[in-house]
């Protein structure tokens, strides 16, 4: 059990303390604690990188924790009207169907993994900075409508692509595409697609 693993433990039991905040109303606890899950993200991964001590634990813990938080949080906003919820059942539709695709890929002995892609970065990244902003909105009485709005559609206009390219990377695994022609690919698996041969999960997706 390294430090860096002790830090994302402690941000998972950070999403139940934010959420009831949410509920509660208490939106500048919820802020603070959002804030210090974002920044204890960073630490984790700064000392896991410094001193050596990353693990296959953390590998799979960190993305876990990220998406829980950011699910949590977006779940909370769209019941108490702050976020539209097509965009609320957008992002959880996304990452069901990709858990589903991972689920499926292993049951039919073809496993894979997912691998961040690029549009997918751009796409966490999007959903902290409108969860951050409304949380902000909300804490301190302030109101930012248009960038608000701005954010609610990059964020949604991100997850629909992130979506499509993990399923035409999912699709393209499974039909076994470039296949005995591609000798990178039946080694390493299609990284350009986001996909790989080996089972298991990857930080970012």
């Amino acid at each position: 059990m390294t430090i860096p693993n002790l830090i994302t433990i402690l941000r998972l039991l950070l999403v139940p303390a934010v959420v009831l905040a949410m509920l509660q109303s208490l939106w500048g606890w919820a802020f603070a604690g959002f804030l210090v899950a974002g920044i204890s993200d960073g630490v984790d991964g700064f000392i896991a990188r410094r001193w050596n001590q990353s693990s296959r634990l953390g590998a799979y813990l960190d993305p876990i924790a990220d998406k829980l938080l950011l699910v949590s949080v977006f779940v909370v906003m769209g019941f108490a009207g702050e976020l539209p919820l097509w965009l609320v059942v957008t992002m959880v539709s996304r990452d069901g169907l990709i858990v589903c695709a991972v689920l499926l890929s292993s049951v039919m002995s073809h496993p894979i993994e997912v691998k961040p892609l690029f549009v997918s970065k751009a796409n966490t990244a999007a959903q902290i900075v409108l969860a951050a902003l409304v949380l902000g909105e909300m804490a301190f009485s302030v109101h930012l409508g248009p960038l608000r709005t701005a954010f609610i559609l990059l964020t949604g206009v991100l997850t629909v692509a992130s979506a499509a390219a993990y399923l035409v990377a999912w699709l393209r695994h499974m039909s076994g595409y470039g296949e005995g022609s591609q000798t990178s690919n039946s080694r390493t698996g299609d990284t350009k697609s986001g996909i790989s041969r080996s089972g298991g999960s990857n930080t970012g997706a």
